[in-house]
């Protein structure tokens, strides 16, 4: 048994700091979990708007399992967001569950869908002297 002078376990911690992990990751799930409920049973509203602009979030996690100093594990995943300004001035940044970023630039204007915090579609509007592609 490992003590410290004092007579402190540094054992006797590591139920704690288990504890405090599963508790840590439990939480995110049920906020994410909200989150997602949320959105998906917002209204879907169509409103005029113009892209601001657009932007990535891209988070790393990376692991090594326990008592394994050779093998390394990683992930990324990358969130897409985009912000509209309504005709009214105000400005709001959507997270982009429909793979639109690709889609849209900015300074585009159009009909925005959007769903709680997510924008569902964006409709083009295509002005005098502009065209579409799709026949």
């Amino acid at each position: 048994m490992s003590v410290v002078e004092g007579g402190f376990d540094i054992f006797s911690l590591a139920p704690i700091f288990i504890v405090i992990v599963f508790v840590i990751v439990i939480v995110g799930i049920f906020t994410n979990g909200a989150r997602y409920v949320k959105n998906a049973s917002a209204p879907r509203s169509s409103r005029y708007a113009r892209i601001i602009s657009k932007r990535m979030d891209v988070q790393h996690n990376s692991s090594s399992p326990a008592g394994d100093h050779h093998v390394h594990t990683s992930s990324s995943r990358t969130y897409y967001y985009i912000t509209l300004e309504f005709d009214n001035g105000e400005r709001h940044e959507y997270l982009d569950v429909k793979k639109l970023y690709g889609l849209v630039a900015e300074g585009d204007v159009g009909y925005a869908a959007v769903q709680g915090d997510w924008i569902v579609a964006f409709e083009r509007d295509l002005g005098p002297g502009q065209y579409s592609s799709n026949y």
